[in-house]
């Protein structure tokens, strides 16, 4: 089998999530959340597996690759000279993971109370500074994609949110605000309180506007290590909530590869580590949504127009 054929040769529940084009928005459900609706048709064993893995922690698998960035990098630079300020790798790698999304719907899949659940949206979280300093403060931000978006629709929103968040505000924004909040009582009501928040997540009775504004649930969360100008991390999930994903990658490196006839060339390559929750899909899919993920961040040109189908996860 070819490796383009091993990129389409998916079983079970997973090969419905790829062959089925989107229809029109579901109605709620018994049973579904605000964040995203249950999955009744996933084999017995997956469904018995959260059981088994009780906490995020439990269900962690760690995956590294290196992307060549031969094209992506003069691309990025293009976009700059095209009045796309700021333009970076950042952009191209969010946009490729929605569009990844869009063609994997079950990377987007979330597990919460021991149920398997299908996100409603692309939700990418993100910690920024205000300043590039060891002491400027963090700023978590969360971005909400649409599986249609471009790569400069992706560049738009991502920005528009960034400049908002990074505007003094006289509280903070509202993640900022929720944490002044709990942290201004004594530690014994935390503790409380955050065991009340813990039930309420389990049974999907969070508010929506702490969902919102959580850091901790979302489609995935991506740092750049890169920035900082050291190696990529993996970085650990989070108990609470339900982020399924943890991008990190680093600084862009140079490497010499020696191919046939002993001829040397140069490769420019980003390093990119992940932490999965497994219970959300099998082994293949997620190495068919890495590929997938590959492929689009090395051919940036392909996000400049939006997917010809748009696939939905299985009922």
């Amino acid at each position: 089998m070819t490796e383009n054929q091993s990129e389409q040769a998916v079983t079970g529940q997973d090969a419905a999530a790829i062959a089925t084009a989107a229809p029109a928005v579901r109605k709620r459900r018994f049973g579904d959340r605000k964040e995203g609706r249950r999955l009744r048709t996933l084999p017995a064993i997956t469904r018995f597996m959260p059981y088994i893995m009780r906490e995020r922690s439990d269900a962690c698998n760690t995956y590294a690759d290196a992307f060549n960035v031969d094209v992506t990098e003069p691309y990025c630079r293009e976009q700059v000279r095209a009045g796309k300020k700021n333009f970076t790798f950042l952009h191209v790698l969010l946009a490729a993971y929605v569009r990844t999304i869009a063609e994997r719907p079950a990377i987007n899949r979330f597990v919460s109370g021991q149920k398997i659940y299908a996100r409603n949206e692309i939700e990418i979280v993100m910690t920024i500074k205000r300043n590039m300093t060891s002491d400027g403060e963090d700023v978590c931000i969360k971005v909400i994609f649409d599986p249609h978006d471009t790569v400069t629709e992706v560049y738009e929103k991502f920005n528009r949110t960034v400049e908002e968040a990074l505007v003094p505000k006289e509280n903070g924004n509202d993640f900022e605000k929720v944490n002044r909040a709990l942290v201004s009582i004594p530690g014994f009501v935390i503790r409380m309180a955050v065991r009340l928040l813990n039930f309420l997540d389990y049974h999907g009775w969070l508010p929506r506007f702490l969902l919102r504004v959580s850091p901790f649930h979302g489609s995935m969360i991506v740092t750049s290590m890169g920035s900082l100008g050291i190696k990529p991390i993996y970085h650990h999930l989070y108990n609470f909530g339900n982020l399924p994903v943890f991008l990190a990658y680093g600084k862009k490196r140079t490497e010499y590869v020696i191919v046939a006839d002993g001829v040397t060339e140069r490769h420019q390559y980003v390093v990119i580590k992940a932490v999965t929750d497994e219970r959300i899909c099998a082994g293949f899919y997620y190495a068919s949504a890495f590929k997938t993920l590959r492929r689009y961040v090395e051919n940036p040109v392909l996000l400049e127009t939006p997917p010809e189908t748009v696939r939905e996860d299985i009922d």
